[in-house]
């Protein structure tokens, strides 16, 4: 049965946040709160936990997976990005977006889009991702918590625990943080491709 953390959405706990990145660490799956709608997470090398999302969500080999960093310092270790693409992150991170990027070849295999070898990067503009990525001294792997069949993503923690008790460790309750997903862009290509509209602004995006 998946434990319940309640956890301030603008000043959270850093016993609770360190307690939440041990689970993460131990194998542990997790519901958490972003600046777009709930994720799932888990440590970025855990091929079972991944295994796990993938079932949950019914994702084919085709799935880009997301790395939630903290910031663009981490990004040459996992995708490959020209000073024009830079700028672009630089200018509309931290926020609700997703960049499909070239990845690199620190990024583990099956995290990566099976044919194209590219790899989902984003900075999220929320206090309790940010300290969950800080406390495990490396991105999260991640992945909206949209489950089958359904619209739009899972938006009350309690719902969340209700549905996935049995199939989480942990349900973090940051608050309602909103009902949309991140706007996905393709930055892997010569322009930026929109791939699904969210709740971040590509026209804005495409200005730069």
């Amino acid at each position: 049965m998946a434990q319940f953390f309640q956890i301030h959405p603008e000043n959270p706990q850093a016993r609770l946040i360190n307690q939440a990145a041990d689970i993460l660490r131990r194998g542990g799956l997790i519901a958490y709160p972003t600046d777009s709608a709930y994720a799932l997470g888990c440590q970025i090398g855990d091929k079972m936990a991944l295994d796990r999302i993938r079932g949950l969500r019914a994702l084919d080999k085709h799935h880009n997976f997301t790395l939630m960093c903290r910031d663009l310092s981490e990004l040459a270790t996992y995708a490959k990005v020209n000073n024009q693409v830079f700028r672009m992150l630089k200018s509309h991170t931290p926020g609700p977006y997703t960049f499909i990027l070239e990845a690199t070849s620190e990024v583990p295999r099956r995290l990566m889009h099976a044919k194209r070898k590219t790899i989902g990067i984003r900075v999220p503009d929320n206090a309790i991702a940010l300290g969950l990525i800080e406390a495990m001294g490396e991105p999260l792997m991640s992945s909206t918590l949209l489950l089958p069949g359904d619209q739009y993503p899972l938006t009350d923690p309690y719902d969340i625990r209700e549905t996935l008790e049995h199939q989480l460790e942990l349900v973090i309750d940051g608050g309602f943080c909103g009902m949309e997903p991140t706007t996905v862009i393709d930055l892997s290509g010569e322009l930026p491709k929109l791939l699904r509209q969210g709740c971040g602004d590509f026209s804005a995006f495409g200005d730069n």
